[in-house]
């Protein structure tokens, strides 16, 4: 009982870190690329990635936590695919406009959920498919502007669902099949992730906005907000791996359009960002359709944990019957010899 609480605290702060920081990150970002004129964001994530691991590798080796050995083939695989879930990410908004990339990043959430079905056996209830029809539907109305189609970008966008769910997927599986901690994970296969994009990002980032990262002119302001970007990044990271890996890919994504009317809102308030009636129509359901969410999540576990006790008081039940059966045979044939013994 001492470890429900104990995991549930976990959770919690994982939530709030993963929350905290990327919307941190995000405003971050958005000064540094705004305001600042500084727009190479494949680049800068590999940057991200390398400090992250930079981290970690000085946190190893002050002991702070252990490296476990594992198979690096699926983590190699693992890391380019991050790398490239990201760097398509990218392109999809480099090529389209800003409406059907947010209905890309909306997709990323049913498609999870067909693949978990079809591939991981895991079932989803018609409630907890209502309750993300709603939170889509208020992100939808908060966030997609227009939509224009092209084909190319259409394309991009497909590859960039498949890979983050595919990835976001392999996250919460690699740290339960291999038994390793988000921690470990990250520490494993951000240098393949910083790797992959270290080499992209600036080819990306040229082709998209016509302009050379090694030929920028780099202010003490913009090296301040690079720096400050990067040790955020550092929570993001974490949190990331964290919060898949003690809840689900699903979670995460319901976590990550959180995240996005939280953006709409700082946008609105700290950056001045345009801000109309529809956006707060469409964060108020998205909110509501997020509250339904997590009330389902915890109605449904709390069935789960009842079923497995229920289960397992009858399995006890079981194992000790025929004990005592054994114990009233053994009962009887004692007094059964006992009173043979007295006649003779």
């Amino acid at each position: 009982m001492g470890e429900m609480p104990s995991f549930q605290l976990g959770v919690i702060g994982a939530l709030f870190l993963s929350v905290a920081s990327s919307v941190s990150i995000v405003i971050c970002n958005k000064a540094l690329m705004s305001n600042l004129g500084f727009p190479f964001a494949t680049t800068l994530t590999s940057w991200h990635l390398m400090v992250t691991f930079c981290t970690l590798h000085a946190a190893h080796r002050l002991n702070l936590f252990e490296s476990k050995s594992i198979d690096m083939k699926p983590v190699m695989l693992f890391g380019i695919l991050n790398g490239v879930s990201i760097g398509l990410l990218n392109l999809s908004l480099g090529f389209n406009s800003i409406g059907f990339y947010q209905m890309t990043k909306l997709a990323i959430i049913p498609f999870t959920v067909l693949l978990e079905t079809l591939f991981l056996k895991k079932q989803f209830s018609q409630k907890i498919k209502l309750s993300l029809s709603v939170l889509l539907v208020g992100v939808g109305i908060a966030s997609v502007t227009d939509l224009q189609l092209n084909f190319v970008g259409t394309i991009l966008s497909l590859l960039a669902i498949i890979t983050t769910c595919v990835g976001q997927i392999l996250t919460s599986t690699i740290q339960k099949r291999l038994n390793v901690s988000s921690t470990q994970l990250l520490y494993q296969s951000a240098p393949f992730q910083a790797a992959i994009l270290f080499v992209s990002g600036p080819l990306v980032d040229q082709f998209l906005t016509r302009k050379n990262v090694f030929a920028y002119k780099y202010s003490s302001i913009v090296l301040a907000f690079i720096i400050l970007s990067c040790i955020i990044s550092v929570s993001v990271n974490f949190s990331t791996f964290m919060v898949i890996g003690k809840t689900s890919p699903v979670t995460y994504q319901v976590l990550g359009h959180l995240k996005t009317c939280l953006v709409l809102g700082f946008g609105y308030t700290l950056l001045h960002d345009p801000f109309t009636m529809r956006n707060i129509i469409g964060i108020l359901v998205a909110i509501f359709g997020m509250g339904l969410y997590s009330y389902f999540c915890v109605q449904e576990n709390k069935k789960k944990q009842s079923v497995d006790l229920s289960l397992a008081s009858q399995m006890k039940d079981k194992d000790s019957t025929p004990i005592l059966g054994m114990q009233d045979k053994e009962t009887s044939h004692d007094a059964k010899k006992s009173t043979k013994d007295s006649l003779v």
